[in-house]
């Protein structure tokens, strides 16, 4: 499973890296305002900064909900960086959009899904990534990582060739959910990630190694 950060956080992201887990990064338009990143220009910017600290793909969100309008925004984000991919709500025109972007070589992630039918759509229509929020499913008391599972499964059984991408991570446990029902990729910020080195019983036993270790 690959492991994503869910961040516009440069420092975050090079923590990540430091790890040497790291595969990849989304981002959206509410992350790169909450790092005070704003405007055309200096959100592009950003987006190429990621795709210098990272190796693999970066998500990079489309604003318009036009057909011609996301089409313009995917074409100029994907000519930024090779590992820009670009994120398109499923919205009916998004998923004209990943169509045509698909089919000039452009990698796409479809964003926003909630449901099984939404997959299936954004994956006949060639997304390279499909993004089910789970975390935004559990807040309405659904089952989001059932989701997850439901849409492994329907991709499996047809050899559906797109990735799933579980994101709205909430917790630590979210991701070992998801990488249960076999998601491709799960994508978070960094601190369920580093809670996945947590246990009380490691902290227990490497005081114990170490004070072992210091005994006169």
């Amino acid at each position: 499973m690959k492991f994503f950060i869910d961040t516009a956080n440069l420092d975050q992201i090079r923590e990540a890296m430091d790890l040497g887990i790291l595969d990849g990064v989304t981002t959206n338009p509410s992350l790169m305002a909450k790092e005070g990143i704003r405007g055309e220009v200096n959100i592009r910017k950003h987006y190429v900064d990621i795709c210098n600290i990272v190796d693999g793909d970066v998500s990079a969100e489309v604003i318009a909900t036009d057909f011609e309008g996301m089409i313009r925004e995917g074409q100029a984000l994907a000519a930024l960086h090779p590992q820009i991919v670009v994120k398109v709500p499923v919205i009916k025109e998004g998923i004209k959009a990943i169509k045509y972007l698909s089919s000039q070589g452009i990698k796409t992630n479809c964003t926003l899904v909630f449901s099984a039918g939404q997959a299936l759509l954004a994956a006949k229509a060639g997304a390279t990534y499909v993004s089910p929020f789970i975390g935004r499913l559990d807040d309405i008391s659904t089952d989001g990582v059932e989701l997850v599972a439901q849409i492994v499964d329907i991709y499996r059984y047809y050899d559906l060739k797109t990735q799933v991408l579980a994101a709205s991570i909430r917790h630590t446990m979210h991701i070992i959910q998801c990488a249960e029902v076999g998601a491709d990729v799960v994508t978070c910020p960094l601190n369920p990630i580093l809670g996945l080195l947590k246990h009380p019983l490691t902290d227990i036993g490497l005081e114990k190694f170490l004070a072992d270790h210091n005994k006169k």
